[in-house]
């Protein structure tokens, strides 16, 4: 049939398919991609105890960005390796970088960086910031690390007659927490701490997992949308006839 000879259903059927495909081809394109960015990106991990909680229950399962130990900033949640410590996998919240002296606890029970104390709204409870006083001084390029459960985590506190006071190197640091994955019922960001941001180095910002998780599900939708353009068209042609 000629183009002249073409009905308007005709043209129409052409074009929402058309149509359909672009939108289904931009769909995989920010489907695949969003998966791709999130895997040269982020690393899953699994926390296999309570010393992070209530920020990072056992068994959760976090996503933490690839970063340079250089990047961390007072208040980050890192993932590190030190063979001092067991050369596994380890979660803990920095608090002190080189250069900080890390005491507790102040008059009404709060860690102070340099002489100032320091708000910790995740902390698991109420109390004094840890049930055992410390002060450390932290060497050049080490950071200072502690659990949020205080009362139940294996930190610095634990290796302050080390060498190194307690510190791990920045180096030790694989990557840092922005997100809870699994189980459902905990799915999230993990916060920034606002009691850090006054301090020289400020905090840090949340790496770009919204926009991949974003980009994943809006992927997902335009894909399903433009493969259900089909069905919908036939049945409306369907009615009409």
């Amino acid at each position: 049939m000629s183009s002249r000879g073409r009905t308007g259903d005709d043209r129409g059927r052409t074009t929402g398919s058309v149509l359909s495909g672009v939108v289904m081809a931009v769909g995989c394109v920010l489907f695949l991609g969003g998966f791709v960015w999130g895997a040269l990106t982020y690393r899953p991990y699994t926390v296999p105890t309570d010393s992070m909680a209530p920020t990072i229950g056992v068994g959760d399962r976090v996503l933490a960005e690839q970063v340079d130990g250089a990047e961390v900033r007072r208040g980050d949640v890192v993932v590190f390796r030190d063979s001092v410590w067991g050369d596994l996998p380890m979660v803990k919240r920095v608090v002190g970088v080189g250069g900080d002296t890390v005491a507790c606890c102040s008059k009404d029970g709060r860690l102070t960086i340099n002489g100032k104390p320091v708000e910790e709204p995740y902390l698991h409870a109420k109390g004094p910031a840890s049930p055992t006083g410390f002060s450390s001084k932290v060497p050049v390029g080490q950071l200072f690390l502690l659990g949020d459960h205080r009362n139940d985590s294996l930190d610095s506190r634990t290796h302050l007659q080390d060498a190194d006071h307690g510190t791990v190197s920045r180096t030790a640091v694989d990557a840092r927490v922005d997100a809870r994955a699994w189980p459902l019922g905990s799915m999230g960001m993990v916060e920034r701490p606002t009691g850090f941001a006054a301090m020289p180095g400020g905090t840090s910002q949340p790496g770009p997992v919204k926009i991949i998780v974003g980009a994943v599900i809006l992927g997902a939708v335009m894909i399903l949308g433009g493969a259900a353009y089909g069905p919908v068209a036939r049945r409306r042609r369907r009615r009409s006839g």
